[in-house]
C-alpha cells in the first residue's frame, strides 16, 4: 500500500512547478546579419578595416555608381558618382557598435559620404553561420534591441532591369518620392526555366537599381517603377523590397549617435 502512494508527493511537486511561470528571456545568442555599405570610391578598404578592428566579418565589394539629383552636377555633366559597395556578414551582437563607428570614422553624417544599413537574414550557409557565431560566442543580443517589423522605418527597393533603362527608372522613382539610388551593372544567369513560367525573356545585360526609402514611400516607388520599367515594359524589370533594420548616413533623427549641431545643420542644408 505504501508503495502505491510513494510517488504522490513527487506528483504534487511537479504540478506545483508547472504552475510557476518562467520569466521571459532577456537575451538570445548572436545571429549573422547582412551589412550593406555604399561609400565613396576608395573607402571600401576603410570599411573592412573598421569591421576587422571591431568584429569578424565576411565581405565582398564591387563598384557601382550613385545617381545625383543636383542641378549643378547635371550642368557640369557629372550626374553620376562612382561608389564602392560592400556586402558584409557580421555578428548581430556587434551591429550597434559597427554602425556607430562607420558613421563616425567615415563621416557618414555629412552629405555625399555614403550610407550603411543592415538587413535581417532568413538563412545562411551553415559553415559561415558557425564561423560568425564562433567569433561572437561569448556575446548575446538583448531581446529588446531586436528590430521588430512595426519598428522598421526603411525598406530597400531593388529593381533589376535590362541595361539602358536605369535613368527612366530613377526618374519615375523620384516622381514617387525617392531622393536617389545606387546602380550596379550585372549579367542575368541562366533563367530559361523561370522565363517559361513568367512569360518573358530577360536580356543578359542587366542593371540593378537600389533605392533606400522610408517605408511609407515604398509602395508608391514600387508602383512607379513597375509602370515604367516593370515586366510588362520593354525593360522587363523585376522589382522587390527588403526590410532594413539599422541605418547610418540617412537620417540623424533615426540614428543613435548624436551629431554636433553645426555638422547637423550642414548636412540638412546640403540635402535641401
Amino acid at each position: 500500500m505504501a508503495e502505491k502512494n510513494i510517488f504522490k508527493p513527487v506528483q504534487k511537486v511537479a504540478s506545483a512547478m508547472r504552475s510557476i511561470k518562467t520569466p521571459p528571456a532577456t537575451t538570445r545568442p548572436s545571429r549573422p546579419k547582412l551589412l550593406v555599405s555604399v561609400v565613396t570610391k576608395g573607402s571600401g578598404k576603410k570599411v573592412k578595416n573598421i569591421l576587422n578592428d571591431l568584429s569578424v566579418a565576411l565581405s565582398i565589394s564591387f563598384t557601382g555608381y550613385g545617381t545625383a539629383y543636383s542641378a549643378l552636377l547635371d550642368y557640369l555633366g557629372i550626374g553620376q558618382t562612382e561608389r564602392t559597395i560592400a556586402f558584409s556578414i557580421i555578428p548581430e551582437a556587434d551591429e550597434e557598435r559597427i554602425m556607430r563607428e562607420l558613421r563616425t570614422q567615415l563621416s557618414l553624417y555629412l552629405a555625399g559620404r555614403g550610407i550603411s544599413f543592415t538587413i535581417p537574414l532568413a538563412g545562411i550557409s551553415q559553415r559561415v553561420a558557425e564561423g560568425i557565431a564562433k567569433a561572437s560566442i561569448n556575446k548575446t543580443q538583448e531581446i529588446k534591441k531586436i528590430m521588430k517589423s512595426e519598428d522598421r522605418k526603411y525598406d530597400l527597393v531593388v529593381a533589376a532591369m535590362c541595361a539602358g533603362n536605369v535613368d527612366a527608372a530613377m526618374e519615375a522613382a523620384r516622381g514617387a518620392g525617392a531622393s536617389g539610388g545606387t546602380v550596379i551593372r550585372a549579367r542575368s544567369s541562366d533563367n530559361q526555366k523561370a522565363e517559361q513560367f513568367i512569360g518573358i525573356t530577360l536580356m543578359p545585360e542587366q542593371e540593378l537599381l537600389f533605392i533606400l526609402t522610408k517605408k511609407e514611400r515604398t509602395q508608391a516607388i514600387m508602383d512607379a517603377l513597375s509602370e515604367k520599367v516593370g515586366l510588362k515594359t520593354p525593360a522587363c524589370g523585376v522589382i522587390y523590397a527588403l526590410p532594413v533594420d539599422r541605418t547610418a548616413g540617412i537620417s540623424i533623427a533615426d540614428e543613435e549617435t548624436p551629431v554636433p549641431a553645426e555638422e547637423n545643420a550642414k548636412k540638412e542644408e546640403d540635402n535641401e
